[in-house]
């Protein structure tokens, strides 16, 4: 797969008023696959904005508005967008990507600006793994998420995927420490130190990778194990424009018939 700077000259909004019209997301997409294992796939969206440069300067506008949110572990500032605009993504998303990532309709959607800023050595230990994104399911629910990249050099990184290499029991009790214990003491434990996680180790095997482009979109199981691909976080900057921005979108829906 190619990765290239594909940004292009955009209308920018008149206010710091998120997009959120009927044209905001290619009505045409082309959608492509990465085999991440035999029975997951990660669908990519090329070109997925009309015009995703009024994005960045809505979140350059809005960058006071950024906050650090206690209840997950992104590593940085988020920002939660306008509903207008959440349920255009969710037409779209309903439209061209619910039936591929396995569900039978939308119940709840979500999705926030994010801009990761975090030094390797802040890292929390749960911000050190990678993780699921669960969001409390229920009985007969899945969750699909998707990440648009919003930055123009691919070497601040994409997503990567991870199999575990030890039994769920003891995956499950890894997860709850690293929600728990300090840095120190879950290093201590299972000698993870604070970092991004970009490789494998003696927990998960890394198997594929999705590399970013500007206004390309992944779309994903939330069930798999990711985190994200960033090898080089000196080049993190805490400005929309030039760092690591992107829309991470949750949704939640029934599985299909018979699944």
């Amino acid at each position: 797969m190619t990765v290239g700077r594909c940004r292009r000259t955009a209308r920018l909004p008149s206010s710091s008023s998120a997009p959120s019209d009927a044209d905001v997301f290619n009505p045409r997409p082309r959608i492509d696959a990465i085999a991440v294992t035999p029975q997951q796939t990660c669908w990519v969206v090329d070109d997925a904005l009309l015009e995703p440069d009024r994005l960045v300067e809505f979140a350059v506008a809005e960058r006071p508005r950024f906050d650090d949110a206690p209840h997950n572990a992104y590593p940085g500032p988020e920002l939660r967008l306008p509903e207008a605009f959440v349920q255009a993504f969710e037409r779209w998303f309903s439209l061209h990507l619910r039936d591929r990532v396995g569900l039978r309709r939308v119940q709840r959607a979500t999705a926030r600006l994010s801009l990761t800023t975090r030094s390797p050595a802040s890292l929390q230990p749960r911000q050190s793994i990678c993780h699921v994104d669960a969001f409390d399911l229920q009985p007969g629910q899945r969750i699909a998420a998707t990440v648009l990249y919003l930055f123009d050099d691919p070497a601040l990184g994409g997503t990567s995927f991870y199999m575990p290499r030890r039994p769920l029991e003891d995956i499950a009790v890894l997860l709850r420490d690293s929600a728990a214990m300090t840095s120190d003491a879950f290093e201590a434990r299972y000698g993870i130190a604070p970092g991004y996680m970009v490789e494998s180790n003696a927990w998960f095997q890394r198997v594929g990778t999705a590399p970013p482009r500007y206004n390309r979109l992944i779309a994903y199981s939330g069930t798999m194990f990711h985190s994200g691909d960033i090898r080089r976080p000196e080049l993190l900057r805490d400005d929309p424009r030039t760092g690591r921005l992107s829309v991470n979108g949750f949704f939640i829906g029934s599985r299909p018939f018979g699944s």
